[in-house]
């Protein structure tokens, strides 16, 4: 069985890498640990992306061992990416273009310093580039190289060394060159279609041409005899016929169409291509002309129905598309990333389909016929009305744990904050995990890294049972170099979009691009979107789609290339998918990133979009909060000049600098009244809240916004050091704001602005008047219902100024419940700096406050975490009212998993958990019952 398991490793290493040549291959063909090895690299094969580049190539390496989690948890790893040194520099190989070599010595143990004896080395790991790094050459798909290494040489083994694949896709006259090899002496045989073709006889290596002659599959097997023991091993090749030329079957579109519980037909729009072949666990990864897909008749469609598939099964599978090709379906709900899955924690994805490792590389789709229905508890959800939202935007990497799961358990905190939406940065699939999702690699499927889809779906049911709407930002301006539209029709040469790409311009069309740039103005690309987003409205229930630079929907045909002016075809653009959004789920909100002349603007708003606010709201109440001039009138849609309550203004975005970072580091001060104080500071928040929340218009928070929220947005990933190339990083997670008087003090008056808006009509009123381009400011809002008069003094000094009272007559102050009798309108009023009021001339009752010895983060069912404090170790009381599956959970306040336990099902009644000792500091508990979570803080002491 070893025999044979080695053997079979050995020919997976170049699955598909190329047909009859390599892309790594090394001397000797079956390495150990304990000799020494020369690596050759053919720069043609693979992703070709150091083919023909006149360049000193280098070697980046490092070794899969028996410690590595994963393909992508590289092991001594002693080359740096980008830097150039001899003892990685490769060597060209005499008369052989593009192929290099580098001398592994005295021995791959020793070279790599593996100094564990127990730890065994699996593989050799590779990526190959030019001295900076801006060129490299990986295996197909963009996938790292890899190669076994051998325990011992005393195991006998042999296999093929070309082709470099067990399934081989050729024509009727090509040569195949075959070459075997042992590493003991054995007769050994070849034989195709059962025919013996060539043979050697106490040989270590066999070379033989095979000329192909007839279309169809065909079998080429190897016997390796070496008198005790026989080895046998087999590739197949196919040599493709013509094209079945027949159209797509009726009410079928691009994708994964299931006909049945048991029945599949893939489609895949890939214009002007030779052939299509699917691949995928349903044929083991083989090559066959039964998998030859059809070709519609216009030549743009290449499908093949799948019967006699299990119900319920999970299929992993690709498309080859002529022989050179593998991608996923870009219409695949869910893919498998070998680079990245391996990151994801079981806990988060359970039971995730297994990757078809050693017969096939890059990133393979999945589909499941005839899986279970999802039991949606919230139908013909009513969204709040886009007026009015307040949206809380988040990276769900820096709010909490990373999971659905865990951010479902958190609802009661939106709702006890009166949030209306929930906007997730991007959930799409997106290159690597620690991202912020702007690299979109598959748009139609859900990154994992979060959670599964029937998590994802939990969230949104759970979230519209309180009335929360869910948002997804989305990307459609660019795609990363891995989504399947630009791997279609790539120029590897000067990695970019081929000039036929369908879908991509070969350049951005505009200065902000990132990434590789939709042409939206193709059929192709507006097709594509167009159904990505009805499958978010319909699969998962979204509420809307932030599209993130929608303003790079343009072709620029009137310039200028910044993109900012009037554009009629983009506008078209956008209300085409608006109305795909608005004919699959009506009343779905449109926010666009826009930023373009605001006659364009000022057309979407009237066409029913809701736009970002842009710089001016943030930059000026930034600005207001600490202390210095400032006119807040661009927080208004009428200071533009639109109709409707369309633009969504924010003091903060996972885009800008923080309000209370900006405070604590440069506010104003006069006397001893100093903005950078931490308490002042934070009251200088709930001032700038308190003139944000009240006027008319859609709102957006950023996440822990309500907790003044004091981290740079460049704060890198130790919490500590601030530099502009951390922006990306992983952020502090601060729930110990929640045991601070002052940032509750902040959540309180958030809390309470906000249940003004949700509940008091006169909160969005169309007659109000902004007078805030002053130090001191007002807003008064007019309203059948109720008038309402927002004073404050922005300045570091006091201020007397006239409120401007819309009547005489007795007054109500929101936050103190005091009177004020108003005879003179005009009458001066002084508030002391950074003093705020909300008078109105109805009497309304301020919500409870919270204090920081409440629960902020609620819970969901009764359960005692003590003693708390701790001074090391704590437990937990809980009494189950039926057996329940039990887990607990400790997470420190970054978000990091730290303890973990399964208890498993546990007995009805009460039961005592311990938890293990800690060191001092801040701890979230999490406690899961059945499919119920809680969560709590825990302190130790010293």
């Amino acid at each position: 069985m070893k025999l044979n398991l080695l053997l079979t490793t050995f020919l997976s290493l170049f699955f598909f890498a190329s047909f009859n040549a390599q892309i790594v291959w090394t001397e000797p063909a079956f390495p150990t640990d304990q000799e020494p090895v020369t690596v050759f690299f053919d720069a043609t094969q693979g992703t070709g992306g150091l083919a023909g580049c006149n360049c000193d190539v280098y070697i980046h390496a490092g070794l899969i061992t028996s410690e590595s989690n994963s393909n992508s948890d590289w092991k001594y790893v002693f080359t740096a990416w980008g830097q150039t040194n001899p003892d990685w520099q490769m060597t060209p190989v005499a008369g052989q273009p593009d192929v290099y070599s580098w001398d592994i010595e005295p021995s791959i143990r020793q070279r790599y310093n593996v100094t564990d004896p127990t730890e065994t080395i699996e593989k050799l790991a590779f990526v190959f580039r030019n001295g900076n790094g801006s060129l490299e050459g990986k295996d197909v798909g963009g996938s790292d190289i890899f190669y076994d290494v051998q325990e011992d040489n005393s195991v006998f083994t042999a296999g093929f060394v070309t082709p470099g694949s067990n399934s081989v896709f050729t024509a009727v006259n090509e040569t195949i060159s075959v070459s075997v090899a042992s590493n003991q002496p054995a007769n050994l045989s070849l034989f195709e279609d059962g025919n013996l073709i060539a043979s050697a006889d106490n040989a270590t290596s066999l070379n033989h041409d095979i000329v192909v002659s007839a279309v169809g599959d065909h079998l080429v097997e190897l016997k390796a005899n070496n008198g005790s023991e026989e080895l046998t091993s087999s590739f197949t090749y196919v040599a493709v016929g013509s094209n079945n030329i027949a159209p797509l079957p009726a009410g079928l579109e691009p994708g994964i169409n299931y006909r049945s519980d048991s029945e599949i037909t893939f489609a895949l729009v890939a214009p002007d291509k030779g052939n299509v072949f699917l691949i995928g666990d349903f044929n083991d990864w083989q090559l066959s002309a039964d998998y030859q897909m059809n070709r519609t008749p216009d030549g743009l469609i290449w499908w093949t129905t799948v019967s006699d598939l299990t119900p319920g099964q999970t299929y992993a599978f690709q498309y080859l598309v002529d022989g050179e090709i593998r991608t996923g379906d870009p219409f695949s709900n869910l893919i498998l990333d070998p680079s990245n899955d391996g990151w994801i924690e079981p806990a988060v994805f359970p039971n995730l389909h297994p990757y078809p490792t050693g017969k096939t590389t890059g990133i393979v789709s999945l589909c499941q016929p005839g899986a279970p229905e999802f039991d949606w508890q919230v139908d013909n959800f009513q969204r709040p009305d886009q007026t009015n939202l307040v949206i809380y935007e988040m990276l769900m990497r820096d709010f909490l744990v990373q999971d659905y799961e865990s951010l479902t358990a958190m609802l009661d905190y939106f709702e006890e904050l009166n949030i209306t939406a929930i906007q997730l940065m991007p959930v799409n699939e997106f290159d690597a995990n620690q991202s912020w999702g702007y690299n979109p690699t598959y748009h139609y499927a859900l990154d994992k890294y979060y959670g599964s889809p029937e998590a994802f779906k939990t969230l949104v049911d759970a979230c519209h049972e309180r009335g929360i709407a869910v948002i997804v930002d989305i990307v459609f301006n660019h795609a990363h170099e891995r989504n399947p539209l630009a791997m279609l029709y790539w120029n590897q040469a000067d990695f970019r979009p081929a000039a036929d790409n369908p879908w991509l311009n070969e350049e951005p069309t505009h200065a902000f691009n990132v990434f590789f740039d939709f042409n939206h103005e193709s059929f192709f690309t507006r097709e594509y979107f167009r159904k990505v987003l009805r499958h978010w409205l319909d699969e998962y229930r979204v509420d809307g789609f932030r599209f993130d630079l929608s303003k790079g929907f343009t072709q620029n045909a009137n310039g200028p290339f910044d993109a900012g002016a009037y554009d009629a075809k983009r506008i078209e653009t956008i209300k085409l998918y608006a109305d795909e959004m608005w004919s699959t789920s009506p009343g779905s909100y449109v926010i666009l990133e826009h930023f373009t002349a605001n006659s364009e603007e000022e057309e979407l708003s009237d066409y029913g979009c809701m736009l970002w606010g842009g710089f001016g709201p943030h930059d000026e109440y930034l600005e207001a909060a600490m202390g210095y001039s400032s006119n807040l009138s661009s927080v208004s849609y009428q200071n533009r000049g639109w109709d409707d309550p369309h633009l969504i203004a924010y003091m903060e975005s996972h885009d800008e600098e923080r309000m209370m970072y900006k405070n604590l580091q440069f506010g104003n001060s006069n006397g001893s009244y100093d903005v950078t104080d931490l308490s002042t500071a934070l009251d200088r928040v709930e001032l700038a809240s308190t003139f944000f929340y009240t006027v008319p218009g859609p709102k957006m928070l950023w996440q822990f916004g309500e907790l003044g929220y004091d981290y740079s947005i460049n704060t890198c990933e130790d919490g500590v050091t601030i530099d502009p190339n951390c922006r990306l990083s992983p952020k502090p997670i601060p729930w110990d704001y929640t045991m601070e008087e002052d940032r509750i003090d902040v959540y309180n008056v958030v809390r309470q602005l906000l249940h003004l808006r949700n509940n008091y009509e006169a909160f969005t009123t169309t007659d109000f008047d902004l007078d805030v381009d002053q130090f001191w400011k007002t807003i008064h809002l007019n309203h059948p219902s109720m008038n309402v008069a927002i004073l404050g003094n922005f300045d570091v000094v006091g201020q007397t100024f006239n409120p401007k009272f819309q009547q005489t007559g007795t007054w109500y102050e929101y936050f103190s419940g005091e009177m004020l009798n108003v005879n003179d309108v005009n009458a001066n009023i002084t508030l002391a700096p950074g003093e705020y009021r909300i008078y109105t001339d109805q009497q309304i009752t301020l919500p409870d406050a919270v204090t920081s010895d409440d629960e902020v983060i609620r819970k969901a069912f009764d359960w005692l975490l003590a003693p708390n404090p701790s001074k090391g170790q704590a437990i937990i009381n809980v009494d189950l009212v039926q057996a329940e599956n039990v887990e607990w959970q400790i997470i420190d306040l970054q978000g990091k998993l730290l303890e973990s336990s399964q208890l498993g099902l546990m007995s009805a009644g009460g039961h005592t958990i311990t938890l293990p000792n800690l060191s001092a500091g801040m701890y979230l508990v999490r406690l899961q019952i059945g499919d119920s979570s809680e969560m709590k803080k825990l302190a130790v002491v010293d």
